[in-house]
Parts: C-alpha cells; structure tokens; sequence
C-alpha cells in the first residue's frame, strides 16, 4: 500500500503547482486584449527605390509586415489598378491577403488609369469606415489628399478608430488639411489612433498642432525615418487621443532599406482606461 500512497501524495502535489501556472497564462491573456501592435508605412506603390527598371515588389512590403506582427497597419501611397504598379491589381487588397488581414483604401487621386491614396489594415473585425478628402488651397496647388478610418472592435469587446493618412507637401496645406481631421474627429468619444506619414518634422506648426489633441508613441530620440539611405528626418508618427486612455509600451522604427524609400515605424499601445 504504500507505493500507492506515495503515488497519490506525488500526484497532488504536482496538481498544487500546476494550478498558478494557468492563472498567470489567464492573465496575460487579458493584458494582450488591451495591447495593440500598430505600424505605419509608406509603402512607395511597393517600388523598392534602388530597384531597376521601376520593379513592383508587393511581397517585400508583405514580408516587413508579417515580421513585425502588427494588429493594426496605416499604409501611405497605395496604388490600385495603375499602369505602373499593374492593371488590375489591387496592392491594398494583396498585402491584406498576404498578412491575414482586413483592409480599407481610401482614394487620393487618379492615377495612370486607376487609383492612389492610403489604407488601413487590421487584423479585428471593421465595423464602420470613412473616407474624408483633405483640402488644399487655390493659391498653393498640389496633389489632394485623403484620411482612411476605421473602427474596429477589438478583443476587449472596446471599440477604436484607426486611420491612415499622408499630408501634402506644403506647409499651409498641411495646417488646413489638419486642421479638417480634427473636424472630422475632434469630437468623437471613441478611443483613436492616427497614423502615417506627416511631411513634417516634431517640431513643425503641425506636429505641435496634433499634439494638442493626441500623445505621439515616441517625443524625443525617436528615430528617424528617411530617406532609407541615410536617415535624416523624421516625419513619419503614430499617435493617439484622448489623453490617458493610451500608454506606450514600445517604440521603434523598423530598419528595412530595401522595400521602401520609408522606413516603417512601430509601436505597441496598452489601453489603460
């Protein structure tokens, strides 16, 4: 009898450890609901800068993507059915395919026989979505733009926007077009986080305007973001609003040279409220 009792005495004990282990795997669980991975890129109609003879390269932008892991992804300069990229090709639609993910294109303009603008990738459920055109002014034109939202519902059950956007050239063209987002979400209660590439500097009128609104992932020492060669300048951000609901964990930008003539930027947000 006592062999079995030995046994019986092993066994419980084993079952007393192994009861913590499952609870601390429910706990990280929880917090994963709360934590979003988000990156931005300027994805250069997938043309890889040094490439010769204008190469289209959608796979290598792809492939930048799924290495990161993100939820949720703001793409600037996407091409769909143009002459450059490939009649009939949707590059918005073939990196959501090749990560697994959802996605949403927004128009800029027309270009050679089909569209360009900006998009957004996600890998929750998209419940709503917008596209808002973004104003120039008659005396200084330039190439429209355009914001890309959406609203998605994450693992939590909590619902955030999450929009794309490339802002234009110059700089009073910046100034309205931000100021014409803010509009457009200034007063909306949902959560947000925008993304994408700012044409301006940290210190630029329209960075210090945004950051009147939202909390960028990374103020100081952040990296820059082109061009790829030589990084020199940062204008790519990720960013979010209200104050307090978001906490950055992480911050980094992305060093991959080849894909774009923008390095990507990434960072992982914790929803602290």
């Amino acid at each position: 009898m006592k062999p079995i009792l030995s046994l019986c005495c092993i066994l419980i004990a084993i079952s007393s450890f192994t009861t913590p282990v499952i609870q601390v795997s429910e706990t990280r669980s929880e917090e994963q609901k709360r934590t979003l991975r988000v990156m931005t890129y300027n994805i250069h109609h997938c043309n890889p800068p040094e490439s010769a003879g204008g190469r289209i390269d959608v796979e290598a932008i792809a492939k930048v993507i799924n290495n990161a892991k993100p939820d949720l992804v703001a793409l600037q300069e996407v091409d769909i059915n143009t002459e450059r990229s490939g009649k009939g090709l949707n590059q918005a639609k073939q990196i959501a395919g090749l990560t697994g993910m959802k996605f949403y294109f927004s128009k800029a303009i027309d270009h050679q026989g089909g569209d360009y603008g900006v998009a957004v990738l996600s890998k929750f459920p998209i419940v709503d979505s917008a596209r808002f055109a973004l104003p120039i002014k008659k005396d200084l034109l330039e190439e429209m733009r355009t914001i890309a939202a959406i609203t998605v519902m994450l693992p939590s059950k909590q619902k955030v926007i999450f929009a794309s956007t490339h802002l234009g050239l110059n700089e009073p063209n910046r100034l309205l077009q931000s100021e014409t987002i803010m509009e457009h979400f200034g007063n909306e209660k949902l959560p947000m986080i925008l993304a994408g590439d700012f044409n301006a500097e940290p210190e630029s009128k329209v960075i210090n305007y945004f950051d009147k609104y939202f909390i960028r992932s990374c103020v100081k020492n952040c990296g820059h973001t082109i061009p790829t060669d030589k990084p020199e300048k940062t204008i790519d951000f990720i960013m979010s609003k209200p104050f307090g609901i978001f906490k950055t964990l992480s911050h980094r930008v992305i060093d991959e040279k080849y894909a774009s003539d923008h390095l990507p930027v990434f960072a992982e947000l914790s929803i602290v409220n």
